[in-house]
């Protein structure tokens, strides 16, 4: 009886920490500027997931202290590789990257078990297991689906920006010239937010060879980095850059129709399965049912 009186005020304790921790986060005063500043001394902008908008403050005032113990250059440069290559890095930084995984892979977890502990919700243990898991790759799925969604949308637009960039330059403008009116042209595109970044870098003192360089490793596709690499070999070799931009143009519009026409091979042999296991036996149930009935019931008769 004393050890039921003594869980049952150990919970009871516990559970009003937790609330008392998560009200305290929830409702604290912003005092501590510089925690919620990024290195650049920059506010981030507003993330499209809600998820990751509604734990920022949980971030901040949470995990921000735990994620400076964890210094491996490795770790933090395969993550700020990720968050770059996505094109998030205005909305998410390394620090909160990790917070986020310190957040809902340890610490969301941990409030789990308390709270199940303390008000015998009687939920199994290993829900918080699945809850540290999802959490610890949430962040990585994030930026994966990003960067998907990011390469088909410049693949997609890629032919028709080299297209554009040949015909100015060919009508006599340079190639920065040439980017600054493409770039006041397009509007909510990815790779002309990234070409205006490039014609920064330029406008900065940076070389056209090592901005481009740079356009290449943010973005980290295929037909991107062949591109650049094309410009600068033209730069050094003297070729006409528009000459050579058509022909990249001509050559990427043909690989893109050599993709389709893969992927539509493939598309047919995954429906084959599909057809045998399901299409097939409800048109042979269509067929025979009517006949197998009739001989079924002539034959009881």
């Amino acid at each position: 009886m004393e050890f039921g009186y003594l869980f049952l005020f150990s919970g009871l304790g516990l559970g009003a920490l937790s609330v008392y921790l998560f009200c305290s986060v929830i409702f604290a005063k912003k005092n501590d500027a510089e925690s919620l500043a990024w290195a650049e001394g920059n506010e981030p902008t507003p993330s499209k997931m809600p998820l990751i908008q509604l734990s920022r403050p949980l971030v901040h005032n949470l995990a921000l202290k735990y994620v400076q113990n964890i210094k491996s250059p490795k770790y933090r440069q395969s993550i700020e590789h990720k968050i770059i290559t996505a094109g998030i890095s205005k909305e998410l930084n390394t620090d909160e990257f990790i917070g986020l995984q310190i957040l809902w892979g340890l610490m969301f977890p941990l409030f789990f078990i308390i709270m199940n502990f303390a008000l015998q919700l009687n939920y199994p243990y290993w829900f918080s297991i699945v809850i540290g898991l999802f959490g610890m790759y949430f962040p990585h799925m994030y930026c994966s689906g990003h960067k998907k969604r990011r390469h088909v949308s410049i693949s997609t637009e890629l032919p028709f920006f080299i297209d554009l960039l040949a015909l100015s330059t060919e009508a006599g403008l340079d190639f920065f010239g040439a980017i600054q009116k493409i770039t006041e042209k397009a509007k909510n595109s990815p790779l002309a937010d990234e070409f205006l970044i490039v014609q920064k870098d330029i406008k900065l003192g940076s070389s056209r060879q090592e901005a481009l360089s740079n356009l290449a490793k943010r973005m980290d596709i295929d037909e991107i980095t062949s591109v650049c690499t094309m410009i600068i070999d033209s730069d050094e070799t003297g070729a006409s850059i528009a000459k050579t931009l058509k022909a990249k143009s001509e050559q990427m519009r043909y690989e893109r129709f050599a993709r389709a026409e893969k992927e539509g091979a493939k598309a047919s042999q995954k429906m084959l399965l599909p057809m045998i296991f399901f299409i097939l036996p409800a048109v042979m149930l269509t067929i025979f049912s009517p006949i197998g009935l009739q001989f079924l019931y002539r034959g009881g008769s």
